[in-house]
């Protein structure tokens, strides 16, 4: 009885009349938006019916092709490069980082080779530096004599100095600076100095071809190399970056040799990368002790991770609050750690899929460099009777840096969507409205057209579903096939 009450009520309610049907088509097709449907219908010349419906059916074809390849388009993930020069008023000068090639004063090393293996140990944390094996059975013998010497406490009281002896002139647009105004830095080149470390917002210039003017003295006499270890160098190199980032030189540094006068000419340039996956950024990647998010600072932390992991201790040369690691732990973990970080690729850098991606925003300073020889013969003559040093020693020990902008200005380089959704939404409305004369509205129409047809097709099969079972399985009351046989035998 209920199946038979809801057959009624979708019969007599619900499911229209085949008139009715008809008649609903019929007003779609004539009242329709879509351009060209009503004329298909309306017409009553055949011909015509046939070429508004080739016409029809050509467009409809087009716009189908040209919205698929739109949206092929779109999920390739298509960018476009802008560049910008602004000029402006003033401009931030950027941090500089200095060292000395010479990394310890040659009084305090006792056995040369020792120190650098040691050092080369420790800033093998940072970038994996190849050691001699036949070094090493010497090494193993100085760090079991000497388990608690510090080559970091070592390296700040024996490594390169920045004082009035040293640091001969400074300053900086126009304003004598000092050594107080550079902040200690440990980098691979032992003891470092960054002139506008942390962005101090006083230090802008507002004129081009002035800025930071240096004189060092590296006073040779007193700091050595070991030419057997690859360092056959003297002179000072520097590297420009962010206040805001820790140096990295990684062969990026400017060298400046004694005798010179380098002159350095910087302008400033902003990346802006879009992120995954019109880009390779990743904007939600923080790091923990770095303000600012560089590749260099993921890096540090990515590999600090790791080795406090592995040998329960953190070398100073990266950023973090772990125990410090003693010479022994250097040695015996530290350093293979580092190489097998580099070996099996645990700290990436690049791809958005890598642990450290590049950047979503950055800040370069490309530079141009040009060198002469330091100071003619009354400039000599000038510093010999000033320094109370001969000719000679001004010729080997003294170096002069100029470091400017070479104008008032940035430029921005700006990674952008080719097509964004505003953009991939108007293309397929214009190309409907070409073609189609369709809107949103037409859309909604169709919609509803094929909603209401879906319905009843949904009506239709509800009403023929309680009358399967009767074909499949025959009523008791009708007589079987075999039945009709055997009364048909008796007969």
């Amino acid at each position: 009885g209920m199946l038979e009450k809801i057959r009624l009520c979708l019969t007599e309610k619900l499911l229209p009349h085949l008139e009715d049907r008809r008649k609903y088509h019929q007003e779609f097709a004539s009242s329709t938006s879509f351009h060209g449907v009503h004329n298909i219908v309306q017409t009553r010349s055949k011909t015509r019916k046939v070429l508004w419906l080739l016409v029809v059916t050509g467009c409809l074809t087009i716009v189908i092709w040209q919205i698929c390849s739109r949206f092929k388009y779109y999920f390739s993930w298509p960018t476009s490069t802008t560049v910008v020069v602004q000029y402006v008023e003033n401009v931030k000068f950027p941090a500089v980082t200095f060292c000395s090639l010479n990394r310890f004063q040659a009084h305090a090393v006792s056995n040369l080779k020792i120190i650098f293996l040691i050092w080369n140990i420790v800033s093998g944390a940072p970038q994996k530096i190849y050691m001699e094996k036949k070094y090493s059975q010497e090494l193993k013998d100085f760090l079991l004599r000497n388990q608690n010497f510090s080559i970091k406490e070592f390296t700040r009281k024996n490594g390169f100095y920045l004082n009035s002896s040293t640091l001969l002139e400074c300053n900086f647009f126009g304003k004598p600076c000092n050594p107080q105004d550079f902040e200690h830095v440990f980098t691979e080149y032992g003891n470092c100095f960054t002139f506008n470390h942390n962005d101090i917002s006083a230090r802008r210039v507002s004129l081009s071809g002035r800025g930071l003017h240096l004189l060092f003295d590296v006073q040779q006499e007193q700091f050595t190399d070991e030419p057997a270890l690859g360092y056959t160098d003297a002179g000072i190199t520097f590297v420009i970056h962010s206040p805001k980032e820790h140096p990295h030189f990684d062969g990026l540094g400017l060298l400046t040799p004694v005798g010179m006068h380098a002159q350095v000419a910087i302008r400033q340039l902003k990346s802006i990368i879009q992120e995954y996956p019109w880009g390779e950024c990743n904007p939600d990647i923080k790091l923990q002790y770095h303000e600012t998010y560089s590749t260099n600072g993921c890096l540090q932390e990515c590999k600090a991770r790791y080795i406090q992991d592995w040998c329960g201790c953190l070398p100073f040369v990266l950023p973090g609050n772990g125990t410090e690691c003693d010479l022994l732990k250097f040695y015996n973990c530290v350093y293979p750690a580092a190489y097998d970080i580099e070996i099996k690729g645990l700290c990436t850098v690049g791809t958005h899929n890598s642990t450290c991606p590049v950047p979503c925003e950055e800040t370069h300073y490309p530079t141009t460099v040009t060198y002469s020889s330091f100071g003619g013969e009354k400039a000599i003559k000038y510093f010999s009777e000033n320094l109370k040093k001969s000719a000679e020693y001004i010729r080997k020990n003294l170096v002069r840096i100029d470091i400017k902008y070479h104008d008032l200005s940035y430029k921005i380089t700006q990674q952008q969507k080719a097509l964004t959704i505003s953009e991939l939404l108007a293309d397929v409305g214009g190309q409907l409205g070409l073609f189609c004369g369709a809107s949103m509205i037409t859309i909604i129409e169709l919609l509803e057209y094929i909603f209401t047809n879906f319905c009843w097709m949904c009506i239709f099969l509800l009403l023929k579903a309680p009358e399967m079972p009767q074909w499949n399985n025959p009523s008791q009351n009708q007589p079987t096939h075999k039945e009709k046989n055997m009364g048909i035998q008796e007969c």
